[in-house]
C-alpha cells in the first residue's frame, strides 16, 4: 500500500502536471490545496480558513456542502447518472426546463441545455444565425456587441468579447469579425446619454443586412471591467433591435439567479430579450450546466419546414446536474435569497466605503451581492493572491479590479472581515 503524499509533495505535483487557467506553465501562479469547503469557509490542506469572497467564479451561491443539493444529487444517482439526450429525456430535465421558463422572461418558453456558460453562448449565436437563415436572410451572420464585454473562451464567444483590451486579442486573426459599438456609460443612476444611443443607431444603419443580433451582458459588464449601467439603456436597445430585424441576446451567465439583487438582470428593465444565456450559479455551483433560453418566434422559425437545430452536446441536460440545478433553484424561492441579497448590498456598501479614502483606489461601486473596488493601477495578481489569504480570505483580483461577488449566505461579519482584509491589503500597495 503506497504511502498517501504529502501537501508539498501534492503542490509540487500541482505545478508538473497541472496547467491552470490564465497561468503560465514556467512561472506559476500559486495554487493553494483545498482540503474542505463548509458553508462559506474554505479550509486548505495547511490548515487556514479562508472567507469566500468569490463564490468559486460566482457559481457556489448558497455556500459549500449544502445539504439540500447534495441530497438531490444522492438521490438521482441512485438511478442514473447520465444518458445521452438524443432520443431519449428524463424527469430532473423536464422539471429543470419547466421551473427555468416559469421564472425569466414571459416571452421565453424554449429551452436547449449545454455544458457551460461560454456553450451557452456559442448556442446562442447559432440560433441566431439560423434563424435569419431560415427566415431567407442567409447574410445575416454577423453580430454588434459593445465594448468591454466578455462572453467566454470559445471561439465564437471570443468573437464578441471586447478585442482590444480583452484577453483574446492574441487570436483576432482567427476569430469572425463582429461589430463593435462602445460600451454603455457607466452609472447604474446616470441618466441616458443620447449621444450615445445615436451613435448605436448609426452602426445598426450601417450593418443591419449583416447583423444577426445583438448580444449584451444586461446591466453589469462583468469579467469586461465591472462596469454597471442603466437599464434604460437596454429598453433602447430592443428598440433598434425591433426597428433593424435583430435579435437581441442577453449575457445572464454572471448576473442570473439573484446576483444584481433581481432574480435576472433582466428584471431591472422593462423590455424581454429575444434570447437569454444562463450559467454559473444554475446549479448553486456544483456541477458545469449552462441553458439558452429562446422564444417561440426563434423556435418555431428554425424548426419550420422540418428544420432541426444543429447542435448537441455529449453530457447535454446531465441528470445528476439537473437535479442540482433544480434543488438550488427551489432554495432561491424557499429562503428568499432576494431580500439578502439587497441587504448585502448594504453590507457591502459600507464596508468596503473605507477603501474610498485610499490613494490607490478610483472608485468604490456595490450592486447587489457585487462589491467592486477599483484601483488606479492594475495590480499583480500572482503577488498579491498570496496577500489576501495571509488575511483569511479569498479574494481573486483582476486588472485594476479588487471585487467580491460573495455566496448569499454571508453574514455581515464576514462581509466585514473580506473588506477589512482588502483595505489592509491594498493600502500596502
Amino acid at each position: 500500500m503506497s504511502t498517501p503524499l504529502s501537501t508539498n509533495q501534492l503542490i509540487e505535483l500541482d505545478k508538473q502536471l497541472l496547467w491552470h487557467p490564465y497561468t503560465s506553465m514556467t512561472h506559476p501562479a500559486p495554487h493553494f490545496l483545498v482540503e474542505r469547503a463548509e458553508g462559506s469557509t474554505i479550509t486548505l490542506a495547511t490548515g487556514e480558513q479562508l472567507i469566500d469572497g468569490m463564490s468559486s467564479w460566482w457559481s457556489v451561491i448558497h455556500g459549500y456542502n449544502h445539504p439540500t443539493i447534495n441530497q438531490a444529487i444522492q438521490e438521482q444517482l441512485q438511478h442514473f447518472a447520465h444518458v445521452m439526450f438524443g432520443g431519449f429525456t428524463h424527469k430532473p430535465a423536464i422539471e429543470l426546463a419547466q421551473k427555468l421558463v416559469s421564472i425569466t422572461p414571459q416571452t421565453l418558453t424554449r429551452c436547449f441545455f449545454s455544458d457551460s456558460g461560454s456553450v451557452s453562448v456559442e448556442v446562442a449565436l447559432k440560433m441566431a444565425i439560423q434563424y435569419w437563415h431560415s427566415q431567407g436572410a442567409p447574410s445575416k451572420q454577423r453580430f454588434l456587441t459593445p465594448r468591454s464585454g466578455y462572453h467566454g473562451d470559445t471561439f465564437a464567444a471570443m468573437s464578441v468579447c471586447d478585442p482590444v483590451n480583452g484577453m483574446h486579442s492574441l487570436f483576432n486573426n482567427a476569430l469572425i469579425p463582429q461589430h463593435f459599438m462602445p460600451a454603455p456609460p457607466t452609472g447604474f443612476d446616470t441618466p441616458v446619454d443620447e449621444h450615445y444611443l445615436q451613435a448605436v443607431r448609426q452602426l445598426c444603419e450601417q450593418h443591419y443586412q449583416e447583423l444577426a443580433g445583438l448580444i449584451i451582458e444586461p446591466v453589469v459588464q462583468n469579467a469586461g471591467g465591472m462596469r454597471f449601467y442603466n437599464p434604460a439603456y437596454l429598453d433602447a436597445f430592443r428598440a433598434l433591435c425591433d426597428e433593424f430585424d435583430l435579435l437581441l441576446i442577453f449575457d445572464e451567465i454572471a448576473t442570473g439567479f439573484g446576483r444584481t439583487g433581481k432574480l435576472f438582470a433582466t428584471n431591472h428593465c422593462q423590455i424581454e430579450p429575444d434570447i437569454m444565456c444562463l450559467g454559473k450559479a444554475l446549479t448553486g455551483g456544483y456541477i458545469t450546466l449552462a441553458a439558452t433560453l429562446t422564444n417561440d418566434r426563434v423556435a418555431l422559425g428554425i424548426s419550420e419546414n422540418g428544420g432541426v437545430f444543429m447542435h448537441g452536446p455529449t453530457f447535454m441536460a446531465n441528470p445528476l446536474a439537473c437535479s442540482a440545478a433544480n434543488a438550488s433553484l427551489s432554495l432561491l424561492e424557499t429562503e428568499n435569497v432576494l431580500k439578502k441579497v439587497n441587504l448585502m448590498e448594504s453590507w457591502l456598501t459600507r464596508a468596503l466605503k473605507p477603501c474610498q479614502t485610499l490613494p490607490q483606489v478610483k472608485e468604490v461601486r456595490c450592486l447587489g451581492a457585487i462589491g467592486v473596488v477599483e484601483l488606479h493601477e492594475a495590480v499583480d495578481q500572482k503577488a498579491i493572491q498570496p496577500r489576501f489569504v495571509e488575511q483569511g480570505i479569498w479574494v481573486r483580483p483582476f486588472g485594476k479590479l479588487v471585487y467580491l461577488m460573495p455566496p448569499y449566505i454571508l453574514t455581515e461579519r464576514e462581509i466585514t472581515q473580506l473588506a477589512e482584509g482588502i483595505f489592509k491589503v491594498v493600502s500596502d500597495l
